[in-house]
C-alpha cells in the first residue's frame, strides 16, 4: 500500500484483492476485516469500503455468519486458440450456461455491412453464464440461409461452434479478433446486472471458412472483473 498516493487506500486496496483473485491466491474464503487491517495497517471502514465495492461488482459474495467469499474464478481465455465461451468455461471446471434473449433477420447497418459482406442477416443475442453468474452478452450475426438452419435448434443451449462443425459440416474456420474497452450498453447492463458505469471487454470475431467465405461475426461483452486473456509471447532474434 502507499499511502503518500493521491489514490484512496480503498481503492488500492480493492486493487489488490482482485489481483488475487484473478490470479488464484483467493479462492473460496477471504481474510476477514482484522486480517486485512493488521496486513495493510489500515483502518476497519477502509476494509469495509473495498469490500463493499467488490460485492458490488460481483466478485466477492458476503454470506451472513461465514465470511466474505470469492464470487467466482474469473474466465481464463487463451487468444491463441479459436474456442468457444462454452469450451472456455468448462476447461475452467465450471458450468456453462446460455440464455436465448432474440433471434430475428434484420437489414445491417452500414457499418455491419462492411464487416460482413451482407445486406441483411440472421441476428442472435444471447446471455452467457458460469456457474449461473451472467458473465456477458453475446451477438452473433449470420448469412441469412445459414441463419435460417442454426434457428432450428435449442440455442438456449446448443454450442455455436459445435453446431457449425459437427452438424452443418463448416470446418476449417479462421477468425480476426479484436479486444477493447467500453462501458456497457444500458440494456447489457440489466440483463448482467451489474451498474451502468461498469467497464466491460468488448471482443470482436470475424469467421471466416477454409475458402475465405464469411460465416460470422460476433460482438460480445464480457464483465471484465470475471475474464482475463492469457497471452504467450516469445522475443526471437
Amino acid at each position: 500500500m502507499d499511502y503518500t498516493n493521491s489514490i484512496p487506500l480503498y481503492i488500492q486496496l480493492k486493487e489488490k484483492i482482485e489481483e488475487k483473485v484473478m490470479d488464484g491466491t483467493y479462492t473460496g474464503k477471504v481474510p476477514s476485516e482484522r486480517e486485512f487491517m493488521d496486513e495493510y495497517y489500515i483502518s476497519r471502514s477502509t476494509v469495509r469500503q473495498a469490500i463493499d465495492a467488490l460485492v458490488r461488482e460481483g466478485t466477492l459474495v458476503k454470506k451472513p455468519g461465514k465470511g466474505t467469499f470469492v464470487a467466482v474464478r474469473p474466465i481464463n481465455d487463451w487468444l491463441g486458440n479459436l474456442s468457444s465461451t462454452t469450451e472456455t468455461i468448462e476447461n475452467m471446471g465450471m458450468n456453462p450456461g446460455a440464455k436465448l434473449i432474440k433471434v430475428r433477420t434484420i437489414v445491417l447497418p452500414v457499418y455491419l455491412q462492411k464487416i460482413t459482406g451482407l445486406n441483411e442477416a440472421v441476428h442472435i443475442k444471447r446471455v452467457r453464464y458460469a456457474d449461473s453468474i451472467p458473465i456477458g452478452v453475446e451477438n452473433n450475426y449470420y448469412p441469412v440461409a445459414l441463419g435460417e438452419k442454426i434457428k432450428q435448434h435449442d440455442l438456449n443451449k446448443v454450442t455455436l461452434y459445435d453446431l457449425l462443425e459437427q452438424e452443418l459440416g463448416i470446418m476449417s474456420i479462421e477468425a480476426e479478433q479484436t479486444i477493447k474497452s467500453e462501458k456497457v450498453k444500458k440494456g447489457d447492463a440489466n440483463l448482467l446486472k451489474v451498474a451502468p458505469d461498469t467497464s466491460m471487454l468488448i471482443a470482436e470475431r470475424r469467421l471466416v471458412d477454409h475458402n475465405g467465405d464469411f460465416i460470422e461475426y460476433e460482438r460480445a461483452a464480457y464483465r471484465a472483473d470475471m475474464y482475463a486473456f492469457n497471452i504467450k509471447l516469445s522475443r526471437k532474434k
